[in-house]
């Protein structure tokens, strides 16, 4: 998982879900904006969203860089560019 240094994230509840604002602190700054609705948090395992995102950051920067990754999507998006994501974020 990518350290404290590396990766800030920010969470923000509402009544849909949450959203969760991420900074990447690469040699490239990047900033990211997440929803995650309550289905999508039951769907990928439950728990702490802020645990929840972190993990699908650290799934994401394994396979690409930061500046590679949108910069405002739902949680789900994340398994249509990669279809094993649910199997290995309810694995983690």
């Amino acid at each position: 998982m990518p350290s404290a240094e590396r990766l800030a994230v920010a969470i923000l509840e509402d009544p849909a879900g949450w959203s969760a604002d991420v900074t990447i602190n690469e040699p490239t700054v990047t900033r990211h904006r997440v929803r995650i609705s309550r289905a999508e948090h039951a769907r990928y395992g439950g728990g702490d969203v802020g645990v929840l995102v972190r993990r699908s950051f650290a799934f994401l920067l394994a396979r690409e860089p930061n500046t590679s990754i949108l910069r405002e999507f739902d949680l789900s998006t994340i398994e249509r560019y990669f279809p094993e994501y649910a199997r290995e974020i309810t694995r983690r």
